[in-house]
């Protein structure tokens, strides 16, 4: 039976409940967290503490390597923990580690020591592995089952906006002339004691399996934590379809700084924006999948926001053939709106992040929902390991398709339609996708 009515509640009635709330705005400081280190860090070890053993052009991806690591190593443990241990204990934890680690970056920042600063990423990225399972295992034990849709939309959407927050305030702080690496030192320990304090009061959620031995090898874990996974045919091929998502969203991410100077002939103003308005497409698309769903665990929504990942993607490649190059220098982000041409611009980003929001937010309640109570925190740290392993993927493919020659509208373009491929995948390997979305389409 659906929801009635009233059991819908708007879903941002879960912001004033005690079982919601901290634990919202648990994850929401420490998803900012790790992007104001990562930014701030990416900028002084590229233009104010250049070394001969990392060049400043491979900083950013040295970081992004280290952040990605733990994820690879360590998301099977983090799993067995969050199965084994009361997940609000894990939180605590995890949050208090991250107190100690921004610590430590604060002393790095403010002697300038770059090899304490580098471990200090390693670190935030061991914070975000164990942080990983026991908040969407969390979910499920807290929320009933027409609330799932909506609380993940409002995970999605604190997440993406904690990512762009944190961005911006990384840029602003290190950019401040005097002493801009100590505020960042400072606003990072700031936010993590917040974060400790929110974390406080996240209400106790009892183990599942408080007996369950952990295997403390993390590559036969991780072996096992996949064959898991693969014994729900359904579940199994939307953990795959989740990492797709993250494989499409790094490549846009790693690539608006060129793809606004090379081809949108915008200046860092203009790369800024686009980061805008991603995290607020994915965002807006993360929410609409309450009130589109109906309180309802809906996958039928999935394919619809693929197809619209796919058709924003393609015309943004045909949109870049008419933007315009200033007659001197770079766009400014006022500039670059000034010009009619570029709407079209603004509108396919913004539809693509759209449809990425509407798109995967449905999956994560529907593996919520549907993976038993005993192993959801494992079926997360598969996700995990899956996750990163795209990223890494899309990474390399990208390098090598610039490469070759090709510009980063090429490389949307290429995305677009790899999308469409992904998409007619899903399709054919699980029917109730198309099944679950023809249904949707008729209700309306």
């Amino acid at each position: 039976m659906p929801p009635t009515k009233a059991e819908r509640a708007n879903q941002f009635a879960l912001l004033r409940q005690r079982r919601f709330a901290p634990f919202f705005w648990t994850q929401f400081t420490g998803a900012a967290n790790d992007n104001i280190f990562k930014f701030a860090l990416t900028v002084l070890l590229t233009y104010r503490l250049p070394h001969a053993w990392l060049p400043p052009e491979l900083a950013g991806l040295v970081i992004a390597g280290l952040f990605i690591l733990p994820f690879v190593l360590f998301s099977a443990t983090a799993g067995q923990l969050a199965d084994k241990y009361d997940k609000a204990r894990v939180l605590r934890a995890v949050k208090s580690m991250e107190v100690v680690i921004m610590a430590a970056a604060l002393w790095g920042l403010w002697q300038g020591h770059v090899a304490v600063l580098l471990l200090c990423i390693v670190g935030m990225g061991l914070h975000s592995t164990l942080f990983g399972p026991a908040k969407f295992a969390y979910l499920p034990a807290h929320l009933r089952a027409h609330e799932l849709t909506g609380g993940n939309g409002l995970v999605e959407m604190g997440t993406f906006v904690a990512i762009l927050l944190g961005n911006v305030a990384g840029g602003l702080l290190i950019a401040l002339p005097d002493g801009g690496a100590l505020a960042v030192g400072l606003c990072c320990l700031a936010v993590a004691l917040l974060g400790r304090w929110t974390a406080q009061r996240v209400p106790a959620t009892p183990a599942p399996m408080p007996d369950l031995r952990i295997e403390w090898n993390p590559w036969r874990e991780t072996w096992r934590n996949l064959r898991l996974a693969r014994e729900d045919r359904l579940l199994w091929h939307t953990l795959l379809a989740i990492s797709w998502m993250w494989f499409y969203g790094a490549v846009f991410l790693a690539q608006f700084p060129a793809f606004a100077k090379e081809v949108l002939h915008g200046d860092e103003q203009v790369a800024l924006m686009l980061l805008v308005i991603f995290s607020l497409g994915l965002g807006l698309g993360s929410l609409a999948c309450e009130r589109l769903s109906r309180g309802r665990v809906e996958i039928g929504l999935t394919p619809l926001g693929a197809m619209a990942m796919t058709v924003f993607a393609i015309d943004l490649f045909f949109a870049c053939a008419q933007v315009q190059a200033p007659l001197q220098g770079l766009w400014t982000a006022s500039d670059f709106l000034q010009q009619p041409a570029h709407g079209r611009v603004v509108i396919d980003l913004l539809g693509l992040s759209l449809g990425a929001g509407v798109y995967s937010v449905p999956m994560y309640a529907l593996f919520q929902w549907r993976g038993p109570a005993t192993h959801v925190s494992r079926l997360v740290a598969a996700n995990n390991i899956l996750n990163a392993l795209y990223m890494v993927v899309s990474s390399l493919l990208a390098g090598v398709l610039l490469a070759l020659g090709w510009d980063t509208a090429d490389l949307f373009l290429w995305l677009g339609v790899a999308n469409a491929m992904h998409l007619l995948w899903l399709l054919r390997a699980e029917p109730e996708y198309a099944q679950r979305a023809r249904d949707w389409l008729l209700r309306r």
